[in-house]
Protein backbone atom coordinates (compact mmCIF):
# COMPACT_ATOMS: atom_id res chain seq x y z
CA UNK A 1 0.00 0.00 0.00
CA UNK A 2 1.36 3.26 -1.16
CA UNK A 3 0.94 5.61 2.23
CA UNK A 4 3.39 8.87 2.90
CA UNK A 5 2.85 7.36 6.84
CA UNK A 6 3.16 3.32 6.27
CA UNK A 7 2.45 3.32 10.11
CA UNK A 8 -1.46 4.10 9.45
CA UNK A 9 -1.93 0.61 7.76
CA UNK A 10 -2.63 -1.54 11.34
CA UNK A 11 -3.45 -5.08 10.67
CA UNK A 12 -4.07 -5.58 14.84
CA UNK A 13 -6.49 -5.01 16.77
CA UNK A 14 -6.36 -1.91 19.17
CA UNK A 15 -7.38 -2.66 22.99
CA UNK A 16 -6.47 -0.82 26.14
CA UNK A 17 -3.83 1.45 24.41
CA UNK A 18 -2.11 -1.84 22.87
CA UNK A 19 -2.06 -3.51 19.55
CA UNK A 20 -3.16 -7.01 19.74
CA UNK A 21 -3.31 -10.03 16.74
CA UNK A 22 -4.91 -13.23 16.56
CA UNK A 23 -4.22 -16.82 16.44
CA UNK A 24 -6.74 -16.15 13.13
CA UNK A 25 -7.08 -13.72 10.44
CA UNK A 26 -9.74 -12.47 8.10
CA UNK A 27 -8.84 -11.17 4.46
CA UNK A 28 -10.16 -8.25 3.89
CA UNK A 29 -10.30 -7.56 -0.47
CA UNK A 30 -10.48 -4.37 -2.28
CA UNK A 31 -13.56 -4.66 -4.08
CA UNK A 32 -12.71 -3.02 -7.65
CA UNK A 33 -9.91 -5.90 -8.20
CA UNK A 34 -10.70 -8.81 -5.71
CA UNK A 35 -6.98 -8.02 -4.64
CA UNK A 36 -5.96 -8.92 -0.49
CA UNK A 37 -5.64 -5.74 0.75
CA UNK A 38 -4.60 -7.22 4.08
CA UNK A 39 -5.60 -9.19 7.10
CA UNK A 40 -7.40 -8.34 10.50
CA UNK A 41 -7.39 -10.63 13.34
CA UNK A 42 -10.77 -12.25 14.18
CA UNK A 43 -11.47 -11.74 17.60
CA UNK A 44 -14.00 -13.42 19.67
CA UNK A 45 -15.97 -12.98 22.78
CA UNK A 46 -12.92 -13.30 25.16
CA UNK A 47 -11.31 -10.32 23.39
CA UNK A 48 -14.71 -8.25 23.50
CA UNK A 49 -14.39 -8.87 27.58
CA UNK A 50 -10.96 -7.68 27.46
CA UNK A 51 -11.64 -4.62 25.61
CA UNK A 52 -14.67 -4.05 27.59
CA UNK A 53 -13.05 -4.51 30.61
CA UNK A 54 -9.89 -1.93 29.70
CA UNK A 55 -13.12 0.62 28.57
CA UNK A 56 -14.55 0.47 32.49
CA UNK A 57 -10.69 0.92 34.02
CA UNK A 58 -10.22 3.83 31.32
CA UNK A 59 -14.34 4.93 32.46
CA UNK A 60 -13.23 7.09 35.64
CA UNK A 61 -10.29 9.26 35.11
CA UNK A 62 -11.90 10.03 31.52
CA UNK A 63 -14.64 10.84 32.70
CA UNK A 64 -13.79 12.94 35.90
CA UNK A 65 -11.16 14.78 33.45
CA UNK A 66 -12.04 18.36 32.83
CA UNK A 67 -13.97 18.78 29.77
CA UNK A 68 -11.57 21.45 28.40
CA UNK A 69 -8.44 18.09 28.21
CA UNK A 70 -10.74 16.04 26.63
CA UNK A 71 -11.11 18.84 24.39
CA UNK A 72 -7.57 19.40 23.51
CA UNK A 73 -6.83 16.05 22.78
CA UNK A 74 -9.93 15.56 20.58
CA UNK A 75 -8.49 18.38 19.19
CA UNK A 76 -5.50 17.14 18.82
CA UNK A 77 -6.95 13.86 16.81
CA UNK A 78 -8.70 16.09 14.63
CA UNK A 79 -5.42 17.63 13.53
CA UNK A 80 -3.58 14.49 13.02
CA UNK A 81 -6.57 13.24 10.88
CA UNK A 82 -6.25 16.56 8.64
CA UNK A 83 -2.70 16.27 8.19
CA UNK A 84 -3.09 12.27 7.25
CA UNK A 85 -6.35 13.05 5.27
CA UNK A 86 -4.56 11.40 1.70
CA UNK A 87 -3.34 8.73 3.89
CA UNK A 88 -6.47 7.98 5.19
CA UNK A 89 -8.23 8.63 2.04
CA UNK A 90 -6.11 5.88 0.00
CA UNK A 91 -6.48 3.30 2.68
CA UNK A 92 -10.55 3.87 2.51
CA UNK A 93 -10.71 3.97 -1.08
CA UNK A 94 -8.69 0.32 -1.39
CA UNK A 95 -10.55 -1.35 1.19
CA UNK A 96 -13.95 -0.32 0.67
CA UNK A 97 -13.80 0.96 -3.56
CA UNK A 98 -15.21 4.76 -3.47
CA UNK A 99 -13.78 6.96 -5.17
CA UNK A 100 -10.51 8.72 -3.81
CA UNK A 101 -12.58 11.91 -3.78
CA UNK A 102 -15.47 11.06 -2.31
CA UNK A 103 -13.07 9.01 0.19
CA UNK A 104 -11.37 12.21 1.05
CA UNK A 105 -14.47 13.98 1.42
CA UNK A 106 -15.52 11.47 3.92
CA UNK A 107 -12.27 11.89 5.68
CA UNK A 108 -12.56 15.84 6.00
CA UNK A 109 -16.23 15.34 7.42
CA UNK A 110 -15.25 12.67 9.98
CA UNK A 111 -12.77 15.31 11.13
CA UNK A 112 -15.10 17.90 10.97
CA UNK A 113 -17.56 15.69 13.71
CA UNK A 114 -14.42 15.32 15.61
CA UNK A 115 -13.68 18.87 15.77
CA UNK A 116 -17.77 20.19 16.33
CA UNK A 117 -17.43 17.29 19.45
CA UNK A 118 -14.40 18.73 21.00
CA UNK A 119 -15.90 22.32 21.42
CA UNK A 120 -19.33 20.70 23.04
CA UNK A 121 -17.42 19.12 25.17
CA UNK A 122 -17.15 22.18 26.95
CA UNK A 123 -20.76 23.16 26.82
CA UNK A 124 -22.71 20.27 28.60
CA UNK A 125 -25.00 22.61 30.98
CA UNK A 126 -27.28 21.70 33.99
CA UNK A 127 -29.91 23.73 35.41
CA UNK A 128 -31.11 25.29 38.92
CA UNK A 129 -34.96 24.74 38.69
CA UNK A 130 -36.94 26.96 41.14
CA UNK A 131 -38.77 24.37 43.96
CA UNK A 132 -41.97 24.65 45.12
CA UNK A 133 -40.75 23.90 48.95
CA UNK A 134 -39.32 26.20 50.90
CA UNK A 135 -35.68 25.80 51.88
CA UNK A 136 -34.86 23.23 48.85
CA UNK A 137 -33.40 23.89 45.46
CA UNK A 138 -33.46 21.47 42.23
CA UNK A 139 -30.17 21.14 40.58
CA UNK A 140 -30.10 18.82 37.06
CA UNK A 141 -26.58 17.27 36.09
CA UNK A 142 -26.00 15.77 33.12
CA UNK A 143 -22.96 12.79 33.58
CA UNK A 144 -21.16 10.66 31.03
CA UNK A 145 -23.29 7.54 30.25
CA UNK A 146 -20.16 5.20 30.44
CA UNK A 147 -18.66 2.69 28.24
CA UNK A 148 -20.20 2.53 24.60
CA UNK A 149 -20.20 -0.15 21.83
CA UNK A 150 -20.39 1.77 18.23
CA UNK A 151 -21.12 -0.97 15.94
CA UNK A 152 -20.01 1.12 11.98
CA UNK A 153 -20.96 -0.31 8.68
CA UNK A 154 -18.52 -0.25 5.68
CA UNK A 155 -20.00 2.25 3.19
CA UNK A 156 -18.76 5.11 5.49
CA UNK A 157 -15.96 3.46 7.45
CA UNK A 158 -14.50 7.06 8.73
CA UNK A 159 -17.30 9.41 9.01
CA UNK A 160 -19.77 7.09 11.02
CA UNK A 161 -17.07 5.70 13.51
CA UNK A 162 -16.26 9.42 14.19
CA UNK A 163 -19.86 10.80 14.05
CA UNK A 164 -20.89 8.20 16.77
CA UNK A 165 -17.62 8.25 18.87
CA UNK A 166 -16.59 12.19 18.89
CA UNK A 167 -19.87 12.53 21.22
CA UNK A 168 -19.02 9.83 23.26
CA UNK A 169 -15.73 10.75 24.29
CA UNK A 170 -16.62 14.51 24.38
CA UNK A 171 -19.14 13.36 26.92
CA UNK A 172 -16.60 11.44 28.89
CA UNK A 173 -17.26 8.10 28.12
CA UNK A 174 -15.09 5.18 26.76
CA UNK A 175 -16.03 3.38 23.47
CA UNK A 176 -15.29 0.31 21.83
CA UNK A 177 -15.78 0.02 17.90
CA UNK A 178 -16.64 -2.82 15.96
CA UNK A 179 -15.88 -2.03 12.69
CA UNK A 180 -17.17 -3.75 9.37
CA UNK A 181 -14.95 -6.79 8.85
CA UNK A 182 -15.41 -5.72 4.87
CA UNK A 183 -13.63 -2.27 5.69
CA UNK A 184 -11.37 -2.64 9.32
CA UNK A 185 -8.38 -0.53 8.49
CA UNK A 186 -10.17 3.07 8.20
CA UNK A 187 -11.30 2.40 12.31
CA UNK A 188 -7.84 1.10 12.91
CA UNK A 189 -6.30 3.76 10.89
CA UNK A 190 -8.20 6.16 13.31
CA UNK A 191 -7.11 3.92 16.28
CA UNK A 192 -3.63 4.80 15.37
CA UNK A 193 -3.63 8.46 15.48
CA UNK A 194 -5.98 8.95 18.67
CA UNK A 195 -2.97 6.92 20.15
CA UNK A 196 -0.32 9.49 18.47
CA UNK A 197 -2.89 12.56 19.91
CA UNK A 198 -2.50 11.09 23.74
CA UNK A 199 -6.17 9.47 23.77
CA UNK A 200 -5.35 7.32 27.26
CA UNK A 201 -5.24 3.64 27.07
CA UNK A 202 -8.65 1.73 27.23
CA UNK A 203 -10.78 4.79 26.75
CA UNK A 204 -10.69 4.03 22.55
CA UNK A 205 -10.64 0.49 21.35
CA UNK A 206 -11.45 -1.08 18.16
CA UNK A 207 -11.85 -4.80 17.83
CA UNK A 208 -12.46 -6.99 14.57
CA UNK A 209 -13.86 -10.50 14.17
CA UNK A 210 -16.96 -12.01 13.65
CA UNK A 211 -19.72 -9.61 14.46
CA UNK A 212 -22.31 -11.82 15.93
CA UNK A 213 -19.91 -13.22 18.45
CA UNK A 214 -18.36 -9.57 19.47
CA UNK A 215 -22.07 -8.14 19.23
CA UNK A 216 -23.13 -11.22 21.09
CA UNK A 217 -20.65 -9.98 23.87
CA UNK A 218 -21.04 -6.33 23.80
CA UNK A 219 -24.81 -6.51 24.12
CA UNK A 220 -24.96 -8.93 26.79
CA UNK A 221 -22.51 -7.12 29.11
CA UNK A 222 -24.30 -5.23 31.98
CA UNK A 223 -20.65 -2.54 31.79
CA UNK A 224 -21.50 -1.74 27.93
CA UNK A 225 -23.99 1.06 29.04
CA UNK A 226 -25.03 2.30 25.46
CA UNK A 227 -24.74 0.88 21.76
CA UNK A 228 -24.93 2.70 19.24
CA UNK A 229 -25.13 0.99 15.61
CA UNK A 230 -25.33 1.96 12.31
CA UNK A 231 -26.75 -0.77 9.05
CA UNK A 232 -29.74 -2.64 8.27
CA UNK A 233 -32.94 -2.69 10.26
CA UNK A 234 -33.04 -6.15 10.60
CA UNK A 235 -29.94 -6.03 12.00
CA UNK A 236 -30.88 -2.79 14.56
CA UNK A 237 -33.85 -5.08 15.60
CA UNK A 238 -31.74 -8.33 17.00
CA UNK A 239 -29.48 -5.71 18.53
CA UNK A 240 -33.04 -4.16 19.95
CA UNK A 241 -34.05 -6.99 21.62
CA UNK A 242 -30.36 -8.11 22.87
CA UNK A 243 -29.94 -5.52 24.58
CA UNK A 244 -33.57 -5.36 26.42
CA UNK A 245 -31.91 -8.04 28.99
CA UNK A 246 -29.47 -5.09 30.60
CA UNK A 247 -31.67 -2.62 29.67
CA UNK A 248 -28.98 -0.37 27.35
CA UNK A 249 -29.17 2.84 26.09
CA UNK A 250 -29.47 2.27 22.14
CA UNK A 251 -29.47 4.60 19.24
CA UNK A 252 -30.13 2.94 15.78
CA UNK A 253 -29.59 4.25 12.75
CA UNK A 254 -30.66 2.15 9.92
CA UNK A 255 -32.12 1.81 6.42
CA UNK A 256 -33.42 4.49 4.41
CA UNK A 257 -35.76 4.99 1.04
CA UNK A 258 -35.64 8.50 0.19
CA UNK A 259 -38.30 9.95 -2.07
CA UNK A 260 -36.95 12.85 -4.30
CA UNK A 261 -40.23 14.42 -5.65
CA UNK A 262 -39.79 17.28 -8.01
CA UNK A 263 -43.02 19.67 -8.23
CA UNK A 264 -43.95 21.28 -11.49
CA UNK A 265 -42.35 24.65 -10.39
CA UNK A 266 -38.95 22.99 -9.72
CA UNK A 267 -35.94 24.29 -11.00
CA UNK A 268 -35.43 21.61 -13.17
CA UNK A 269 -31.52 21.40 -14.18
CA UNK A 270 -31.39 22.26 -10.19
CA UNK A 271 -33.38 19.17 -9.22
CA UNK A 272 -30.96 17.11 -11.86
CA UNK A 273 -28.02 17.70 -10.81
CA UNK A 274 -28.63 16.82 -7.31
CA UNK A 275 -30.50 13.86 -8.07
CA UNK A 276 -27.14 12.43 -10.08
CA UNK A 277 -25.19 13.79 -7.12
CA UNK A 278 -27.68 11.89 -4.67
CA UNK A 279 -28.75 8.89 -5.96
CA UNK A 280 -24.75 7.79 -7.19
CA UNK A 281 -22.71 9.16 -4.47
CA UNK A 282 -21.05 5.99 -3.29
CA UNK A 283 -22.81 3.80 -6.48
CA UNK A 284 -25.97 4.41 -4.75
CA UNK A 285 -24.69 2.40 -1.69
CA UNK A 286 -25.60 4.93 1.16
CA UNK A 287 -28.58 5.02 3.18
CA UNK A 288 -29.66 8.52 2.35
CA UNK A 289 -29.34 8.77 -1.23
CA UNK A 290 -31.93 9.15 -3.59
CA UNK A 291 -34.28 6.03 -3.93
CA UNK A 292 -37.71 6.84 -5.34
CA UNK A 293 -38.05 9.55 -7.84
CA UNK A 294 -41.34 10.87 -7.74
CA UNK A 295 -42.18 13.85 -10.76
CA UNK A 296 -45.04 15.77 -11.62
CA UNK A 297 -46.19 14.64 -14.93
CA UNK A 298 -46.00 18.53 -16.19
CA UNK A 299 -42.18 17.59 -15.35
CA UNK A 300 -41.46 14.79 -16.24
CA UNK A 301 -40.04 14.72 -19.98
CA UNK A 302 -37.73 17.27 -19.13
CA UNK A 303 -36.57 15.68 -16.21
CA UNK A 304 -36.18 12.24 -17.54
CA UNK A 305 -34.42 13.89 -20.88
CA UNK A 306 -31.93 15.56 -18.81
CA UNK A 307 -31.88 13.19 -16.02
CA UNK A 308 -31.00 10.48 -18.35
CA UNK A 309 -28.06 12.34 -20.36
CA UNK A 310 -26.43 13.74 -17.10
CA UNK A 311 -26.15 9.78 -15.87
CA UNK A 312 -24.69 8.79 -19.50
CA UNK A 313 -22.45 11.92 -19.88
CA UNK A 314 -21.47 12.41 -16.33
CA UNK A 315 -20.45 8.85 -14.90
CA UNK A 316 -17.60 6.87 -15.47
CA UNK A 317 -17.24 3.30 -13.66
CA UNK A 318 -14.34 1.87 -12.90
CA UNK A 319 -11.28 1.46 -9.68
CA UNK A 320 -11.53 4.70 -7.74
CA UNK A 321 -7.83 4.98 -7.64
CA UNK A 322 -8.08 6.40 -11.54
CA UNK A 323 -8.78 10.40 -11.07
CA UNK A 324 -11.24 10.68 -13.52
CA UNK A 325 -13.71 7.49 -11.94
CA UNK A 326 -16.54 8.68 -9.95
CA UNK A 327 -18.49 5.51 -10.06
CA UNK A 328 -16.42 2.96 -7.89
CA UNK A 329 -17.75 -1.17 -7.16
CA UNK A 330 -20.47 -2.73 -5.44
CA UNK A 331 -19.30 -3.76 -2.12
CA UNK A 332 -19.54 -7.74 -2.54
CA UNK A 333 -21.76 -10.12 -5.07
CA UNK A 334 -24.77 -9.84 -2.75
CA UNK A 335 -25.04 -6.42 -3.61
CA UNK A 336 -24.64 -7.18 -7.40
CA UNK A 337 -27.24 -9.77 -7.32
CA UNK A 338 -29.48 -8.07 -5.49
CA UNK A 339 -29.96 -5.03 -8.19
CA UNK A 340 -30.11 -7.61 -10.99
CA UNK A 341 -32.98 -9.29 -9.33
CA UNK A 342 -34.93 -5.80 -8.26
CA UNK A 343 -34.15 -4.76 -12.25
CA UNK A 344 -35.36 -8.20 -13.51
CA UNK A 345 -38.72 -7.95 -11.20
CA UNK A 346 -39.73 -4.87 -12.60
CA UNK A 347 -39.09 -5.00 -15.82
CA UNK A 348 -41.51 -8.15 -15.35
CA UNK A 349 -44.25 -5.35 -14.44
CA UNK A 350 -44.18 -3.48 -17.00
CA UNK A 351 -40.57 -0.67 -15.93
CA UNK A 352 -38.33 0.19 -19.05
CA UNK A 353 -34.55 0.68 -18.80
CA UNK A 354 -33.38 4.23 -19.73
CA UNK A 355 -29.49 3.17 -19.72
CA UNK A 356 -27.37 0.64 -18.09
CA UNK A 357 -29.16 -2.36 -16.11
CA UNK A 358 -26.36 -4.56 -16.35
CA UNK A 359 -23.19 -5.39 -14.02
CA UNK A 360 -19.75 -4.93 -15.90
CA UNK A 361 -17.98 -7.98 -16.53
CA UNK A 362 -14.32 -8.13 -15.82
CA UNK A 363 -12.56 -8.18 -12.61
CA UNK A 364 -14.33 -5.83 -9.81
CA UNK A 365 -18.05 -5.69 -8.75
CA UNK A 366 -18.83 -2.84 -11.18
CA UNK A 367 -22.18 -2.47 -12.49
CA UNK A 368 -24.18 0.29 -14.76
CA UNK A 369 -25.27 3.56 -13.52
CA UNK A 370 -29.57 2.56 -14.16
CA UNK A 371 -32.13 4.66 -15.05
CA UNK A 372 -35.82 3.11 -14.82
CA UNK A 373 -39.16 4.46 -16.11
CA UNK A 374 -42.58 3.47 -15.67
CA UNK A 375 -41.99 2.46 -11.96
CA UNK A 376 -45.20 1.56 -10.21
CA UNK A 377 -45.60 0.53 -6.39
CA UNK A 378 -45.93 -3.11 -6.69
CA UNK A 379 -41.89 -2.93 -8.10
CA UNK A 380 -39.45 -4.56 -5.47
CA UNK A 381 -37.29 -1.70 -6.34
CA UNK A 382 -40.30 0.92 -4.68
CA UNK A 383 -41.02 -1.56 -1.22
CA UNK A 384 -36.81 -2.51 -0.71
CA UNK A 385 -33.79 -0.50 -0.12
CA UNK A 386 -31.53 -0.56 -3.13
CA UNK A 387 -28.02 0.23 -2.12
CA UNK A 388 -27.11 0.80 -5.26
CA UNK A 389 -26.93 2.66 -8.76
CA UNK A 390 -30.50 2.29 -10.20
CA UNK A 391 -32.85 5.42 -10.10
CA UNK A 392 -36.28 4.42 -10.20
CA UNK A 393 -38.69 7.11 -11.79
CA UNK A 394 -42.28 7.47 -10.99
CA UNK A 395 -45.19 10.71 -12.18
CA UNK A 396 -47.64 11.87 -9.65
CA UNK A 397 -50.30 14.41 -10.52
CA UNK A 398 -51.54 15.91 -7.19
CA UNK A 399 -49.35 17.32 -4.11
CA UNK A 400 -51.13 14.78 -1.93
CA UNK A 401 -50.57 12.14 -4.03
CA UNK A 402 -46.57 13.06 -4.34
CA UNK A 403 -46.78 12.62 0.02
CA UNK A 404 -48.74 9.48 0.03
CA UNK A 405 -46.23 7.62 -2.49
CA UNK A 406 -43.12 9.49 -0.48
CA UNK A 407 -44.75 8.06 2.99
CA UNK A 408 -45.68 4.48 1.42
CA UNK A 409 -42.62 2.92 3.08
CA UNK A 410 -41.08 1.41 6.27
CA UNK A 411 -38.38 3.70 5.99
CA UNK A 412 -38.57 7.42 7.55
CA UNK A 413 -35.19 8.16 7.52
CA UNK A 414 -34.24 11.26 4.46
CA UNK A 415 -36.79 12.69 1.80
CA UNK A 416 -36.20 15.53 -0.61
CA UNK A 417 -38.35 17.64 -3.06
CA UNK A 418 -37.90 20.79 -5.07
CA UNK A 419 -40.43 23.54 -5.60
CA UNK A 420 -40.07 27.28 -5.24
CA UNK A 421 -43.32 27.48 -3.84
CA UNK A 422 -42.56 28.81 0.02
CA UNK A 423 -46.08 27.75 1.48
CA UNK A 424 -45.38 24.28 -0.37
CA UNK A 425 -41.96 23.89 1.14
CA UNK A 426 -43.39 24.60 5.15
CA UNK A 427 -46.87 21.96 3.81
CA UNK A 428 -44.60 18.98 2.59
CA UNK A 429 -41.99 19.45 4.73
CA UNK A 430 -44.41 18.69 7.80
CA UNK A 431 -46.63 16.01 5.97
CA UNK A 432 -43.62 13.77 4.99
CA UNK A 433 -42.71 11.32 8.14
CA UNK A 434 -39.13 11.12 7.70
CA UNK A 435 -36.17 12.75 9.85
CA UNK A 436 -34.13 14.80 7.71
CA UNK A 437 -35.92 16.71 4.58
CA UNK A 438 -33.81 18.70 2.29
CA UNK A 439 -35.85 21.24 0.70
CA UNK A 440 -34.49 22.25 -3.15
CA UNK A 441 -31.22 19.97 -1.65
CA UNK A 442 -29.96 17.20 -1.77
CA UNK A 443 -26.91 17.59 0.84
CA UNK A 444 -28.19 16.80 4.37
CA UNK A 445 -25.16 15.91 6.76
CA UNK A 446 -23.36 18.04 8.34
CA UNK A 447 -21.68 17.99 11.48
CA UNK A 448 -24.38 20.55 13.03
CA UNK A 449 -27.32 18.80 12.08
CA UNK A 450 -29.31 16.24 13.71
CA UNK A 451 -28.84 12.95 12.09
CA UNK A 452 -31.69 9.96 12.01
CA UNK A 453 -34.73 8.90 11.35
CA UNK A 454 -38.55 7.85 12.37
CA UNK A 455 -40.14 4.78 11.86
CA UNK A 456 -37.99 1.67 10.52
CA UNK A 457 -34.85 4.01 9.95
CA UNK A 458 -34.27 4.13 13.44
CA UNK A 459 -33.76 5.67 17.00
CA UNK A 460 -31.35 8.81 18.02
CA UNK A 461 -29.78 11.43 16.94
CA UNK A 462 -26.03 12.11 15.92
CA UNK A 463 -24.33 15.02 15.45
CA UNK A 464 -25.44 18.39 16.55
CA UNK A 465 -25.49 19.48 20.13
CA UNK A 466 -28.61 16.85 19.90
CA UNK A 467 -25.62 13.78 19.47
CA UNK A 468 -24.28 15.09 22.98
CA UNK A 469 -27.52 14.13 24.92
CA UNK A 470 -27.25 10.02 23.72
CA UNK A 471 -24.35 9.86 25.76
CA UNK A 472 -25.64 11.53 28.83
CA UNK A 473 -27.93 10.77 31.58
CA UNK A 474 -29.46 13.10 33.31
CA UNK A 475 -29.17 12.97 37.31
CA UNK A 476 -31.65 14.80 39.67
CA UNK A 477 -29.98 16.37 43.30
CA UNK A 478 -32.51 17.81 45.50
CA UNK A 479 -31.01 20.10 48.15
CA UNK A 480 -32.83 20.93 51.57
CA UNK A 481 -31.21 22.85 54.54
CA UNK A 482 -30.91 26.08 52.68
Amino acid sequence: MKLCDPALFRQECYIGGKWLSGQKTIPVTNPADDTVVGFIPSLGGGETRQAIKSAKDAFPSWSRMTAQKRSQILKRWFAAICDNKNDLAYIMTCEQGKPLAEALAEVLSAAAYIEWFAEEAKRVYGDTIPMSQEGKRIVVLKEPVGVCAAITPWNFPSAMIARKTAPALAAGCTVIVKPSELTPFSALALAELADRAGVPPGVFNVITGPAEEIGSALTESSDVRKVSFSGSTSVGRLLMRNCSDTLKRISLELGGHAPFIVFEDAVIDVAVADAVESKFRNSGQTCVCANRFIIHESAYAEFVEKFVKAVEGQLFVGSGLIADNNQGPLIDIDAIEKLEDQIQDAIQKGARIATGGKRIPGKGLFFEPTVLLDVTSEMKILREETFGPIAPISQFITETEAITMANDSEYGLAAYFYSRDVGRAWRVTEALEYGMVGVNTARLSSEAAPFGGVKMSGIGREGSKYGMDEYLEIKYMCIGGI
